[in-house]
């Protein structure tokens, strides 16, 4: 059996835990970077012009909002942060510790359930002018405080390729 990588158990992980949302893996082998894209949809029933983050206008019925969490090499790769809901790095080859993924998989429906309510009342809200979602630094540290023990603590390397 082959052994895990950041990217195999990732995607595992989606699958097993995380299948009834939107989620697709993106593995930038240049950029040494792993991004996890999510998708939110809402019905535009009051058939809102919305602009997005490049002031595109839309007036379509389903609005579909993407974000993304970013795995980076911390010597190596380079992005904006500010494009991403969340950016977290790892060790070059070594990776990431798995419990880094296991709090991030427990995580993710909270902000996925969380921001598909949001959305839909941005929809409808008169009062707001734009929409986001939310990640938080301490919840996610405290997730991993939380379910750390030993079987989790070992190293998921990065992908070869």
């Amino acid at each position: 059996m082959a052994k895990d990588t950041m990217l195999t158990y990732l995607d595992e992980q989606i699958e097993k835990k995380l299948a009834d949302f939107d989620l697709a893996i993106d593995w930038d082998t240049r950029n040494h970077a792993i991004e996890l894209i999510i998708r939110l949809y809402a019905e535009n029933t009051n058939h809102l012009t919305i602009d997005d983050q490049e002031g595109v206008r839309s007036e379509e019925e389903v609005i579909e909002f993407e974000d993304a969490i970013l795995f980076y090499d911390d010597q190596k790769t380079s992005f904006d942060e500010a494009d991403y809901l969340a950016t977290i790095p790892f060790a070059g080859k070594k990776g990431l510790q798995q419990k880094v993924i296991d709090a991030l998989v427990r995580y993710l429906p909270d902000i996925l359930i969380n921001g598909q309510d949001d959305l839909l009342d941005f929809l409808v809200s008169e009062d707001a002018s734009t929409f986001e979602l939310h990640f938080s630094k301490e919840t996610f540290q405290h997730i991993q405080a939380e379910i750390s023990n030993p079987n989790n603590e070992r190293y998921l390397p990065y992908p070869s390729y």
